[in-house]
């Protein structure tokens, strides 16, 4: 599970500073937003996936 999480994770931070150089106008906008929102949700997965040492 951790290792899809960081797979997203690095997939869309490259797609995301990628899409700025290959999209233009709404298509860069969605773009962004969706990789955005992969790159949240997957950073919030390995948050609550991690383990606890006290």
């Amino acid at each position: 599970m951790k290792s899809l999480l960081w797979l997203v994770l690095a997939l869309g931070v490259l797609v995301n500073a990628v899409s700025g150089l290959v999209f233009d106008g709404a298509q860069q906008t969605v773009v962004s937003v969706i990789t955005g929102i992969a790159v949240v949700v997957s950073i919030t997965g390995l948050v609550l996936a991690r383990e606890r040492h006290s």
